[in-house]
């Protein structure tokens, strides 16, 4: 079978994940109105415009993981309940994350997908899968205090730190530092699927 023919990987067009932006936005606004915060003055806090604020509490577009951080962190809260809200109680126990209810973050022109694992009451360390499509690229990534790590589960990746790149197949490994310069991209034939992990204090919530 000609690689470039497969499906795409992972069960996300399965799943009732997908990211609800305009929800997401809402909460965001609560969250700025009750920290007494104007749109300029969050903007300011989080290190982004004021018009990119303005498009997120309207539910317009599909901020990046780095840009939700940003926010999350000027906020005070933690990334879940900005994504997530609070979370609704059930069955399960509070260190677990059902297949089904992984929220996802759809990025970029070629639409990485990136699904949170980590349960919403956990702090400190971030689980997610990533999904790149061919040709697609993440270079926007958090630079902080901490370490990445990942594991590809499917496809390969280029994966470049601090300016020493290499190439990654099934299978294998990484871990560095989260301070250094990073960038990951897909130059194979095929969909790669990735395990991404991220860990420190800037995962954590904000005290």
């Amino acid at each position: 079978m000609d690689p470039t023919s497969l499906e795409p990987l992972g069960p996300r067009d399965a799943l009732d994940g997908t990211l609800d932006t305009v929800a997401m936005g809402e909460r965001v606004r609560s969250l700025r109105l009750r920290a007494g915060l104007s749109t300029a003055e969050l903007a300011i806090r989080a290190g982004l415009s004021a018009g990119v604020i303005s498009q997120i509490e309207r539910g317009l577009g599909n901020p990046s993981l780095k840009t939700l951080e940003r926010l999350r962190v000027a906020l005070g809260v933690s990334l879940m309940t900005l994504i997530e809200g609070t979370p609704a109680r059930n069955a399960d126990p509070s260190f677990v994350r059902r297949l089904t209810a992984r929220p996802h973050l759809t990025v970029g022109p070629l639409a990485i997908d990136k699904a949170i694992l980590s349960p919403a009451a956990t702090e400190g360390l971030r689980l997610l899968l990533v999904t790149m499509p061919v040709g697609s690229r993440i270079d926007e990534m958090l630079r902080e205090e901490g370490q990445k790590a990942g594991l590809v589960l499917r496809g390969r990746i280029c994966l470049t730190v601090d300016d020493e790149g290499c190439v990654l197949n099934e299978g294998d490994s990484f871990q560095f530092s989260a301070a250094l310069p990073h960038v990951l991209w897909n130059d194979g034939p095929r969909p790669a699927e990735i395990v991404w992990i991220m860990a420190g204090p800037t995962f954590a919530t904000p005290a």
